[in-house]
């Protein structure tokens, strides 16, 4: 699939491994995961394929217009949405890390 991020500091933490705004830095082992979590993203030929990979925690979330998620580690996830250009959806768009500390209280 191709990636596209929706915000530059998703693109620099995936490209440079850090983003360059101090508001959007995270642990190394964080980014390292996030990286990995991207490429695979990236390797599947369809978006069911995630729906295997039972780590990921693959889900639609409800509320977001259609966005879904994958577990970045048990701390974050990150969010994204398929756009089809064809029958299949073909690109996957990144739009955020979250933060599940946050989320869940």
């Amino acid at each position: 699939m191709k990636i596209e991020f929706l915000e530059t500091h998703l693109e620099e933490l995936y490209t440079d491994g850090k983003a360059k705004n101090k508001k959007h830095r995270f642990q190394p082992q964080v980014v390292k995961k996030y990286i990995k979590k991207i490429d695979i993203l990236r390797a599947v030929n369809k978006i069911e394929d995630l729906f295997v990979m039972h780590s990921l925690n693959y889900e639609v979330l409800t509320n977001t217009e259609g966005r879904q998620s994958i577990r970045v580690d048990g701390q974050y996830r990150i969010e994204f949405y398929t756009k089809e250009e064809g029958e299949e959806p073909n690109t996957i768009i990144i739009c955020s890390i979250a933060d599940l500390s946050n989320h869940y209280k």
